[in-house]
């Protein structure tokens, strides 16, 4: 059974304090509609000009409703142990449902989560409780301007989540803004994109050949339906200059989760975009 939506209902200004209160806000880019999640009592469901964007369990930060953050959340946890220092790069914040996961199961990361949409930025500050500066600071701004203004080196793993829509838009999906992220990414980092597409996966096909352009290791995660192109979703498609998704905990976990999904090495990623051509400015 899918989740039944509740009633919108337009929240007053007087209800725009420190915690969720159910309602629909005005922010910089339209409207967030803020909805309890009627299964987990301290679950809340974010929607972003009536797009689904972000679910948020106040009580269990590690608790991650949408599959691809679960898949990306399991390729970092592959890859480095609880104790590691890492520096995240949120590139899309929505409500830093994963930026609140890192936080928890990684205390001595340092992260920042950026936002285009600061009105946005400062709702989800307030109801969310988040992590403070220096753990996690919120910057307002384009992702691939902040991107481009980073230091060489300095983050380990950088999360692209921004979509116009249904889509990316095309300036964070091109092998120059791709080597930007190369040049950001620290050696032994991760880069990885949330890529959404339909049936024909045209975009998806561009993303992995954009990105096998960049690294000499590549994985895909997606359930077998998406896979095969029979209906619209969501893929993870990630990058680094070491080996990465070939941890056996990380491919079992993928395989029981409450949507089963499959993980493509880097040869398969490089037949499935090898017939296209990389985005480009």
């Amino acid at each position: 059974m899918g989740r039944q939506r509740p009633n919108r209902t337009t929240a007053p200004a007087e209800a725009d304090g420190k915690g969720p209160v159910p309602g629909v806000y005005p922010i910089d880019t339209g409207t967030c509609e803020l909805q309890p999640d009627g299964y987990r009592p301290s679950g809340w469901l974010v929607r972003i000009n009536d797009v689904q964007s972000s679910h948020v369990d106040l009580d269990d930060p590690t608790y991650l409703e949408f599959e691809y953050m679960r898949w990306i959340a399991g390729l970092a946890d592959s890859h480095w142990s609880s104790d590691a220092r890492l520096r995240v790069l949120h590139l899309g914040a929505g409500a830093c449902s994963l930026a609140r996961y890192f936080a928890a199961v990684y205390p001595n990361a340092r992260q920042v989560a950026v936002e285009l949409d600061g009105k946005l930025a400062e709702r989800v500050r307030d109801w969310f409780d988040l992590p403070r500066a220096p753990l996690l600071r919120l910057r307002v701004g384009e992702a691939r301007e902040v991107t481009e203004s980073l230091t060489e080196d300095s983050r380990d793993l950088i999360i692209r989540d921004v979509f116009s829509g249904s889509r990316t838009p095309q300036p964070l999906t091109t092998t120059e803004f791709t080597a930007q992220v190369r040049r950001v990414l620290a050696p032994g980092g991760i880069y990885a994109v949330n890529c959404g597409d339909g049936p024909d996966l045209t975009t998806a096909r561009r993303e992995a050949a954009t990105l096998t352009a960049a690294f000499p290791h590549t994985v895909i995660v997606a359930d077998p339906a998406m896979l095969k192109g029979r209906r619209y979703g969501n893929m993870v498609i990630a990058g680094s200059d070491t080996p990465i998704g070939e941890d056996s905990g990380f491919i079992r976990g993928l395989l029981s989760g409450g949507l089963p999904a499959h993980v493509w090495h880097d040869s398969q990623v490089r037949r499935f975009g090898n017939t296209s051509v990389p985005f480009t400015d």
